[in-house]
């Protein structure tokens, strides 16, 4: 019987007393400009998809800052709602080694399950493919360690080279690659999305879509043409529910996001929902089971 749980396999946190958001000085990002902590998500996502309420998370570094993700990792250890954190390294450097063993070894280290870097402000399409990005990404599958790969649509090519070349490390394509649904322009994304899906290790998350969609005047019907190629492309024991809360405030919200998610469910298997919403990401993301979870989803080394 799969336990009726959900899991936001995509979120973020920031203590601006703290630790200093630099790209939160973009004026068009002010109304998330403030601190955002777990009883904020807590208190914020209250509505549930297909039935379920939130059980899990998996918190997202922001910045290309070490001293962030050593921050997600001792705050994992405190609060029972994360249970993964995906966090930053510098995988140019000939330390990474040396640093992902520190990290793991730290405070909450345990919790350290993905790493990730913001390849979509990257301005060389070949980012990815650098020797020593490259040797960097090797040092985390050593470790156990897997990969959020997050670049826009027109970088997906290098998200495919890399799923050709790290057959063995296991990649979630944050936010479906983004694709222009404002636009609603999606042929030469649909293209590469299924190219990048023929790619079993490779799953994907359903989030960060809200913000590439027009921001106040956004319905379901916008999002769905964008979903139907992900279903179809990966199927739903390749995806992963993910609010990219605060971020998507910026767009309606949490539960404006899960309402939405909610509709696009109707008629779904349980098992389909079961995948999408929790399963996927706990096979991935290689999360502690709930009671009375099935086996079924995926499962990745």
């Amino acid at each position: 019987m799969n336990a009726p749980v959900l899991v936001d396999a995509h979120h973020h946190l920031w203590d601006l007393d703290h630790r200093p958001q630099p790209w939160l000085d973009d004026p068009g990002v002010a109304s998330i400009r403030r601190t955002f902590t777990p009883e904020d998500l807590r208190s914020t996502a209250t509505h549930p998809v297909a039935g379920r309420r939130l059980h899990g998370t998996v918190v997202v570094q922001c910045i290309a800052e070490v001293a962030e993700t050593e921050d997600l990792l001792a705050l994992a250890e405190q609060e029972p709602l994360i249970q993964a954190v995906v966090g930053w390294a510098d995988l140019t450097s000939p330390a990474i080694a040396d640093v992902l063993d520190q990290l793991i070894a730290g405070p909450g280290g345990g919790y350290l399950r993905s790493l990730r870097h913001l390849v979509q402000g990257e301005t060389d399409p070949d980012w990815l493919q650098r020797p020593e990005v490259e040797r960097g990404l090797g040092a985390a599958l050593d470790r156990g360690l897997r990969y959020d790969v997050l670049v826009r649509d027109h970088q997906l090519d290098s998200a495919i080279r890399l799923a050709e070349r790290f057959p063995d490390l296991p990649q979630v394509l944050d936010h479906a690659g983004k694709p222009d649904i404002a636009r609603q322009d999606f042929a030469e994304w649909d293209r590469r999305i299924r190219r990048l899906a023929a790619h079993s290790h490779v799953v994907c998350k359903v989030s960060g879509l809200i913000t590439e969609a027009d921001h106040t005047r956004w319905t379901t019907a916008d999002i769905r043409p964008a979903w139907d190629v992900l279903v179809s492309a990966f199927g739903p024991e390749r995806l992963m529910f993910g609010s990219d809360w605060p971020v998507a405030n910026l767009a309606g919200g949490w539960n404006r996001w899960a309402r939405a998610v909610d509709e696009l469910l109707t008629g779904w298997s349980e098992s389909d929902v079961h995948a999408l919403l929790a399963g996927t990401a706990t096979a991935f993301y290689r999360l502690a089971p709930v009671a009375g979870e099935s086996d079924g989803a995926i499962r990745t080394t």
